[in-house]
């Protein structure tokens, strides 16, 4: 499996496109393109390959999606997107990263929603444990981040793709200087797993480790999960490296503010992470 993520991993620009925010203008990049309608094209393509999937998973009804069958919710335009191309230019998978610059509180991100905060016993729990990782961020002067949206078509999943995208986070947040970052991840499809496999943990603080919960919403068991993108799992930081060495050939596609309207349709729910 490493052998092939490597050699994925070094022809990686022919299949990985970059999305950035709205707004932005992508300094870190070498590859960067101003087109406003294809970057527009991705991201409606995104959102509709990530309804169908989630649709197909149970995650979501039809209700959560647009009338044109896309998932759009409010992170698509403050985030980046990770996206995996096939040969006929589709995309096959995909994941979302949020950077959260300001933010001081929980109730500043997604994960505010996370059903353990309705639960009393765990709320303060939930609460206290990410602020803490968000107050060590801004100590050590760190990004702090939101990674979600991972959707993996069902010809990708035997492939490395979901690997290879949620390396990119690692590798995405070292290229901004480095991140310490949250997610909520399914069990389904052995997401969580994946993650941990790979360098994440269960959030924590005081010693009271935050357990797995049942999501009525999505009808799926899921997992808030902690990241540092300096410290993967050391038995792949070397692809992390590569990996965002080749981030300097990634097409990187922005757009203007104006620009993030153009999809067009209504803003539906919270986000499935993974």
């Amino acid at each position: 499996m490493l052998g092939l993520l490597e050699r994925s991993i070094a022809s990686i620009e022919r299949r990985l496109v970059l999305l950035a925010p709205a707004g932005s203008i992508a300094t870190p990049f070498g590859n960067v393109t101003s087109d406003a309608a294809r970057h527009d094209e991705l991201l409606c393509e995104m959102q509709r390959l990530r309804g169908a999937i989630y649709l197909e998973d149970g995650a979501i009804g039809l209700e959560h999606l647009t009338a044109d069958g896309r998932h759009r919710t409010p992170e698509d335009d403050a985030s980046w997107h990770l996206l995996m191309i096939d040969g006929h230019q589709e995309i096959t998978s995909c994941v979302w990263y949020r950077e959260h610059e300001r933010a001081a509180s929980i109730e500043q991100l997604r994960v505010r929603d996370c059903p353990l905060r309705r639960d009393g016993s765990w709320r303060d729990v939930v609460t206290r444990a990410v602020e803490h990782q968000m107050a060590q961020a801004r100590k050590e002067s760190l990004r702090y981040v939101e990674v979600g949206g991972w959707a993996v078509s069902k010809q990708a999943r035997g492939a490395v793709e979901g690997l290879i995208l949620a390396l990119g986070a690692y590798s995405l947040g070292r290229v901004f200087g480095g991140a310490l970052g949250v997610t909520t991840a399914t069990v389904r499809h052995c997401s969580s797993r994946i993650l941990r496999r790979l360098g994440g943990a269960q959030l924590e603080i005081d010693g009271t480790i935050v357990p797995p919960y049942y999501d009525p919403h999505y009808d799926c068991t899921m997992e808030l999960l902690r990241f540092d993108s300096r410290r993967p799992n050391s038995r792949y930081a070397r692809l992390v490296e590569a990996l965002e060495a080749k981030l300097e050939e990634v097409e990187v596609f922005v757009n203007s503010p104006a620009a993030a309207q153009r999809c067009g349709g209504e803003l539906v729910g919270a986000e499935v992470a993974a």
